[in-house]
């Protein structure tokens, strides 16, 4: 039962990565090609930038919890 749970966990942090990761970078990308297209929108571009790095980086947090949950209880 142990065993499963562990990889039960190791599943759900290991997906629960991978997407807001790969979210991040193309955020990012996205931001850095519109800066670069328009400098005089760097800091309306930053800002919602950052605003979307927080959002995708709570999903990863929430995957943290669920593994965490599934492990120890």
């Amino acid at each position: 039962m142990e065993d499963t749970k562990s990889l039960a966990a190791a599943i759900a942090i290991g997906l629960g990565a991978f997407g807001p990761g790969l979210g991040i970078g193309i955020i990012g990308a996205a931001a850095l090609i519109a800066i670069s297209r328009n400098p005089k929108i760097a800091g309306t571009a930053q800002i919602s930038m950052l605003l979307a790095i927080a959002f995708a980086e709570a999903i990863a947090i929430y995957a943290l919890v669920v593994a965490l949950i599934i492990k120890f209880v």
